[in-house]
């Protein structure tokens, strides 16, 4: 039988200069107006909480410290008060919510998406795996623990941020494990419309590889936000385009027109009667795949500093006997 699940992939502007409680109040509220509107699903962009660091994108390292130290002070500890701001609101209209966040642990700022059920439970924290060219100086690396999709209120959810998508294991990983929703977040005002034009395809052909809806939610800055980064006209450009929040089914459609400016939302409901008709025809994972020819290996192991040997688990460690058994 068929089942049907309302999603919404919301394009809004951040709440700059304060301490990240803006931003997350907006993302409540946009909640609270989506459920209004029948939603049960609801993506929002890539670290959205407290503001993607789009100041990395224009300015050279040794210039944006003051810039990257304001991140660390604005940024999420999980859980926290902004993950139970963002629970509450999850639980309250019934709604699951993907959402990407700065997070801070302890010393180290990560790429993370959060995967909020609708009873308000945080289902995953996954980290970025591999932050691009000028976030590595913002960004710490995630690991393979994080390349996991999930069981929630509206079906099987995963995630991947941004350029992710450009890397095909990364994306096979998820696609094993029978993904039904692809949740996608890019920043959005960035690069221009090159950017626009690439994620277009990009989400498309991961629906159609992966045979499961493609949820993408893009951030947006106003003019007056944009000058306000770039603190010099010349710096402006570069800020400006590569919005495209969109949303795409199993064989590759549109489902609505996509955004590519200002606030707003895609709401379109998802049919999952297509993904059966699009794996009946190719499912990469399934009769079209050729594991005795191609694998992949996937370490879902948790990247630690530390593991101590010979002594029992404790808490951020793994515990280890000296013949290889866990103890």
């Amino acid at each position: 039988m068929s089942r049907i699940v309302r999603a919404a992939a919301i394009q809004i502007s951040p709440v700059l200069g304060d301490d990240g409680l803006g931003t997350a109040r907006k993302v409540c509220q946009a909640i609270r107006d989506a459920a209004e509107k029948g939603v049960k699903l609801a993506v929002f962009p890539e670290t959205f909480i407290p503001y993607y660091p789009y100041f990395s994108f224009i300015q050279p390292a040794f210039r944006f410290g003051g810039e990257h130290l304001a991140l660390y002070e604005r940024a999420v500890v999980i859980p926290g008060p902004v993950t139970d701001m963002v629970a509450e609101a999850a639980r309250a209209t019934g709604m699951v919510v993907v959402l990407g966040v700065n997070e801070r642990d302890v010393g180290t700022l990560y790429n993370t998406q959060i995967i909020f059920d609708a009873t308000g439970e945080i289902l995953l924290k996954r980290r970025k795996i591999t932050p691009t060219y000028h976030e590595r100086m913002v960004w710490g690396q995630g690991d393979g623990a994080g390349l996991k999709v999930v069981d929630t209120a509206v079906g099987r959810v995963g995630a991947l941020a941004c350029w992710e998508h450009y890397n095909p294991l990364a994306r096979y990983a998820l696609m094993t494990q029978h993904e039904e929703i692809h949740c996608a977040q890019f920043p959005g005002s960035l690069v221009g419309q090159i950017f626009a034009d690439q994620m277009s395809v990009t989400i498309r052909h991961h629906a159609l590889e992966s045979g499961c809806f493609v949820v993408n939610a893009t951030g947006w800055l106003t003019e007056e936000q944009i000058k306000e980064v770039a603190r010099d006209p010349a710096l402006e450009g570069p800020l400006r385009g590569g919005c495209f929040t969109a949303i795409v089914s199993p064989e590759g459609k549109f489902l609505g027109d996509p955004l590519t400016e200002g606030e707003g939302m895609v709401i379109a409901d998802l049919d999952f009667a297509l993904i059966t008709k699009r794996k009946r025809m190719m499912d990469s994972v399934g009769h079209y795949a050729r594991p005795e020819l191609l694998s992949l290996l996937h370490n879902k192991q948790p990247a630690r500093t530390v593991h101590y040997v010979g002594e029992h688990e404790q808490e951020g460690a793994v515990a280890f006997v000296k013949n290889g058994a866990t103890a």
